[in-house]
């Protein structure tokens, strides 16, 4: 229904496992619901153009949270990326996970993302061939 009538699509990735995403999230179903919303969209609009101030004209941005204890399965996620969407995916990994509410519940939900964690997931995305990142990487607290 939305072929031809969005110009970019900035879909979330948050698990690489359907089993965990059952676990944290309640939904069962999430990988291959996901991963087959990601690939209509990259197939509606391509990867992100960019202008010459580099504002986004059209594509696909895709967000991955990274979370404590690699419990988003960031390496099943940018293996996607890279192997069933396009090494040329333009890719926000964000750092900044903050336990909240009742995150005390569930380990290591409980802890920020260490900056070893992080890093780890930017050398992934560096071994996948995934190099249009959304921003430099930041330094990440240390819990």
């Amino acid at each position: 229904m939305l072929d031809g009538v969005i110009d970019i699509y900035m879909p979330d990735m948050k698990y690489g496992d359907s089993d965990t995403a059952r676990k944290y999230s309640r939904a069962p179903n999430y990988t291959k619901v996901n991963q087959t919303a990601v690939k209509e969209t990259y197939r509606q609009v391509g990867d992100l153009v960019l202008d010459e101030k580099g504002l986004a004209q059209r594509g696909l941005l895709i967000r991955h949270l990274v979370l404590p204890g690699n419990l988003a399965g960031s390496e099943k996620v940018l293996a996607f990326i890279a192997n069933e969407i396009s090494p040329n995916t333009y890719l926000n990994l964000m750092d900044q996970y903050r336990p909240c509410y009742r995150a005390d519940d569930y380990p290591p939900l409980d802890r920020l993302i260490t900056a070893e964690e992080f890093s780890s997931v930017l050398a992934m995305a560096n071994r996948y061939g995934l190099r249009r990142l959304d921003q430099p990487p930041r330094v990440t607290r240390r819990v």
